[in-house]
């Protein structure tokens, strides 16, 4: 398929949360900066300057709902029947145009309807109902948006008492974990942001925050989400060992193009060492890796760095999944339309074939061989450069 310019495509590299050029964490702050959350400083407000609210009656009317829209106050309120279903931005097909802008400025609330715990046995051990579904960042092979239709904005639910209540029952209900598995040895591992960054959501409510202290009471299990946004403000939750994030990597080279709006993957890796402190459970999400020209070496050096900067605490507790890239007709000709840059390594037709995923969606992955091999490549990688990460399971 032909490659085409899009509208919002940089000249150089796309938006970055932090500027394209940064790999390290920005300076110290000062001692007023310091006391203010992460949420009301410069850096969240480039990521989200919400200026449209589309709600749905109950959410809006909800405690939490109100909570939200009172941090936007100058946010336009729409009133919507259906999160799912809002004209001008799902099924609209010029919004690819306004792919990031988007992003940045709408919020949408509803309720959630389904409570349904699924099993999983990978990331997980059951995947929970999330309190969110999309994200201000921007990552350019993210699955989420191939069920959103043009334009995937934050959807906040506010019904949280009853995702609480679902997760409660279920916990009670399962009972402890009697033989230990590649999740968790101890724990039933529930992943609790599968469809959004849990670290994104605490920008915007306490959301994060409730699930966060409410696993705290659950002894028998254990939270977990993956992120690519390093948020101070989630140090001060106090998780008690209680929640894994899993703080997603891949070589900064490939981020800086594919990544877009996130945090720089050496201030993902500096990160750790506080979040171990602060009494989570850190491991790493290898993902997605991207087969292109260079990529052995990429991955090679990362794995050092790594290495090298990663304390032996949060060594000796972490592990890694190693997921491959799974891409999408839709979400191609989507990128298209806004980022085309990025479907030069992510749309290798020479390497790749249509498989039906789980849920019945036909996706596009390696072909087999192709998968096999790197996975044996970054596998041996690891045990030359960091012998000590334990690999939970390649996807």
């Amino acid at each position: 398929m032909g490659r085409r310019r899009g509208p919002e495509e940089p000249e150089r590299q796309p938006e970055g949360l932090f500027g394209v050029e940064d790999l390290v964490a920005a300076a110290a702050p000062t001692s007023a900066e310091a006391d203010r959350p992460f949420r009301d400083g410069p850096e969240a407000r480039r990521l989200l300057r919400v200026t449209e609210i589309h709600a749905e009656p109950a959410a809006a009317a909800s405690w939490r709902g109100r909570q939200i829209i009172a941090r936007f106050p100058d946010a336009r309120l729409v009133e919507t029947d259906s999160h799912w279903r809002i004209p001008h931005l799902h099924g609209n097909e010029g919004n690819v145009r306004r792919w990031v802008r988007t992003k940045r400025e709408v919020l949408v609330l509803g309720e959630r309807a389904s409570f349904a715990i699924r099993p999983n046995g990978r990331s997980a051990d059951w995947i929970a109902p999330g309190l969110s579904n999309g994200c201000a960042m921007a990552c350019a092979y993210c699955y989420v948006p191939r069920r959103k239709g043009f334009a995937n904005p934050v959807t906040v639910f506010t019904n949280v008492d009853r995702v609480l209540g679902s997760l409660r029952r279920h916990i009670t209900a399962t009972g402890p974990k009697t033989e230990p598995n590649q999740c968790d040895e101890r724990a039933w591992v529930y992943d609790i942001g599968e469809n959004g960054d849990c670290s994104v959501d605490d920008l915007i409510s306490d959301n994060t925050a409730d699930l966060v202290h409410a696993f705290r009471h659950w002894p028998t299990a254990k939270a977990s989400f993956a992120t690519k946004l390093v948020n101070p403000d989630l140090l001060r939750l106090d998780p008690q060992g209680r929640t894994r994030i899993r703080f997603s990597l891949m070589p900064p080279e490939d981020s800086r193009l594919l990544d877009v709006r996130t945090s720089p993957v050496p201030a993902r890796i500096g990160a750790a060492a506080d979040f171990v402190d602060a009494g989570y459970e850190v491991h790493f999400n290898l993902s997605p890796v991207v087969v292109r020209p260079g990529w052995r070496q990429a991955w090679d050096e990362l794995l050092r760095m790594m290495d090298d900067v990663l304390p032996p605490r949060v060594k000796e507790q972490s592990a890694a999944e190693i997921i491959m890239l799974t891409h999408n007709q839709g979400l191609h000709e989507v990128n298209l339309g806004w980022h085309p840059r990025a479907e030069d390594v992510l749309w290798r037709e020479e390497l790749q074939e249509p498989k039906q995923s789980e849920n019945g969606a036909w996706n596009v992955r390696y072909r087999t061989a192709v998968k096999r091999e790197a996975v044996e490549a970054l596998s041996h990688m690891i045990g030359n450069r960091a012998p000590w990460l334990r690999v939970r399971y390649a996807f």
